[in-house]
């Protein structure tokens, strides 16, 4: 088995290279998602949140208020770190059981945002970077996401730079081209995962 971890700056395409290697056939997992996850109804996940931001934070339908957490737990570092640690070890417990049923040969690519920023490049075989100018990224979040300038200048103000993330890359995948560009690059990068994922 192969662990790639996967990152990349918000606009820089990460989900599109997820996608692609997925058709490939690499098992992925995603971080956020698992995240989401283990906060959804029914889990001992939101039970604990609840417990510890108070049942204000549900919305009416008993899932959790995204927007209102975010407004609490963004203006507190305290706070973020009293959420970091409910959640993180619950998606570190589903990451390493969805691992443990990938094959001995899979490729499992961990699609982890804040790779760089918390320092996790040693948790993984190899770290992919993708890659795209602040123009590009700036860009996309306004045209594609539909963002304010401001709002997206922030977003990306809170992340690694592009150089912290490049710093600890071991292939980088450049996506300030087109899709094909894209495309070919990610068909290139994933021969060199799966002669790696081999036994030898």
């Amino acid at each position: 088995m192969l662990k790639v971890g996967l990152t990349g700056g918000i606009g820089a395409g990460k989900s599109e290279v997820s996608r692609l290697f997925v058709s490939y056939g690499a098992v992925l997992i995603d971080a956020d998602r698992i995240a989401r996850e283990v906060v959804e109804p029914g889990t001992p996940g939101l039970d604990a949140v609840v417990e510890a931001f108070g049942p204000e934070i549900l919305a009416a339908d008993g899932t959790l208020d995204r927007p209102k957490l975010g407004s609490i737990v963004f203006a507190d570092e305290a706070r973020r770190a009293e959420l970091n640690a409910i959640v993180h070890p619950l998606v570190g417990a589903r990451s390493a059981e969805l691992e443990a049923a990938a094959g001995a040969d899979a490729v499992v690519v961990h699609d982890v945002p804040l790779l760089a920023e918390n320092r996790l490049a040693p948790l993984y075989d190899l770290v992919v970077v993708v890659d795209a100018s602040p123009e590009t990224q700036l860009d996309r979040l306004v045209r594609l996401r539909g963002m304010n300038e401001s709002d997206a200048r922030a977003r990306m103000a809170a992340q690694a730079t592009r150089e912290e993330r490049r710093a600890i890359a071991d292939l980088v995948i450049d996506n300030d081209g087109p899709l094909e560009a894209l495309e070919r690059q990610v068909r290139e990068v994933w021969a060199i995962l799966e002669e790696r994922a081999r036994p030898s």
